[in-house]
């Protein structure tokens, strides 16, 4: 949630606390929110209650991370 109380808006990068994934928020729906890998992927849904906004250091931490962890993986 927002310091507001909302959750997240479409297009923003926002950490699902349930799960600890990071992803960009794509869309509501109901009473869910469905999210997406920083660098693509698979969405997957995540009550909007338990979205947190990443600050630009976080967003850029998780980049790296991601990068990282796609950068060990052996090449198809």
């Amino acid at each position: 949630m927002t310091a507001d109380g909302q959750p997240p808006q479409t297009g923003t990068a926002a950490r699902d606390t349930v799960s600890n994934r990071v992803g960009i928020v794509m869309a509501y729906e109901g009473a869910l929110a469905f999210l997406r890998p920083l660098l693509g992927g698979r969405e997957w849904d995540a009550d909007p209650a338990h979205l947190v906004p990443l600050s630009r250091g976080e967003l850029l931490r998780a980049h790296v991370a991601e990068l990282n962890a796609r950068s060990r993986k052996p090449l198809r």
